[in-house]
């Protein structure tokens, strides 16, 4: 009989303990409650005890969580309308408010829907767009961009991380009352919408087309300078290969005239001949008839000659 009550007894302890013996992951929070009131809230990891069938375990993430809102059509300080399209991240810091207020990460997101949707509406709205998506270099240009010069009064030195830094700060304002510490909040997405972004593609184009002639006008520009240096070139080439050729020219003529005269020089009469031939056969036309008179050297050598 004391066997059995002895097994009953370790029987009742090991349920107990199974029952009761609980791990938090690394990456888990837990507030034990007790018939719904909360007892204990546990932050770190490792093993657990709770009263069986009385305590309830509630987990929560420790992890850092995101949040996605919808994309909301709002006015810029200019009256622009674009559609801004916010992300955050964040983490629960007070498990057992957390469980009080919002009670899950679905409540969670519906609580931030409100608060940082407001908030960044309210940013929008305060702020030009060129505010909203001018980088912390543009604090070195120290020169407006056209959207800039159209706007009187803007402030160059608010850039985007300002405008989110300003977000943040003003959105961290209530979540701590819902055990949510609000981590980054950033602008994932901003567009014009849709009659606003086809008169912004009309000018851009416009714009590109301006630059884009630009660019032909200075390039015709360089096209002319390349021919007329060409063409410069090229009657530089020509002058000096006729310069030359003439030169070759009067060379070849005065060595012609040299031998000549050097001909000449050996045999005066058979140079004398030899022309009065060549005059022969350049006077004779297709009749084949010569009309000399008789004082000519032809006359003379075909006299000599014999002919009749």
């Amino acid at each position: 009989m004391k066997k059995i009550i002895a097994a009953i007894i370790i029987v009742g302890i090991l349920v107990v303990l199974s029952q009761g013996l609980f791990i938090v992951r690394e990456d888990q929070q837990a507030v034990i409650t007790r018939f719904g009131k909360p007892m204990n809230t546990i932050q770190e990891a490792g093993l657990n005890f709770r009263i069986p069938f009385i305590d309830q375990i509630n987990i929560f993430e420790k992890r850092i969580l995101k949040w996605d809102g919808d994309p909301n059509q709002i006015t810029t300080q200019e009256k622009k309308y674009i559609w801004a399209d916010a992300t955050a991240r964040w983490r629960i810091s007070d498990p057992l408010k957390f469980m009080k207020t919002v009670a899950s990460v679905q409540g969670a997101h519906s609580r931030l829907d409100d608060i940082v949707d407001s908030v960044v509406r309210d940013a929008v709205s305060g702020n030009y767009l060129v505010n909203l998506v001018r980088g912390p270099d543009y604090k070195e240009v120290g020169k407006s961009t056209r959207l800039e010069q159209e706007i009187v009064g803007i402030d160059e030195r608010i850039t985007r991380e300002d405008v989110l830094e300003d977000i943040l700060e003003k959105a961290r304002l209530n979540t701590p009352d819902y055990g949510i510490d609000l981590i980054d909040v950033q602008i994932k997405r901003l567009n014009y919408v849709e009659r606003v972004r086809e008169r912004v593609y009309e000018r851009m184009i416009s714009e590109r087309n301006k630059v884009a002639a630009e660019y032909r006008s200075e390039g015709e520009g360089k096209k002319a300078e390349i021919l007329g240096q060409m063409e410069k070139e090229l009657k530089k080439i020509r002058s000096e290969a006729k310069r030359t050729s003439l030169e070759v020219k009067g060379d070849a003529d005065a060595k012609a005239a040299k031998i000549y005269a050097e001909a000449y020089g050996k045999n005066p009469e058979f140079y004398s001949f030899y022309r009065t031939l060549e005059s022969i056969e350049k006077s004779v036309g297709s009749n084949n008839k010569l009309v000399i008179s008789a004082d000519s050297e032809i006359y003379k050598y075909l006299k000599n000659a014999g002919i009749k």
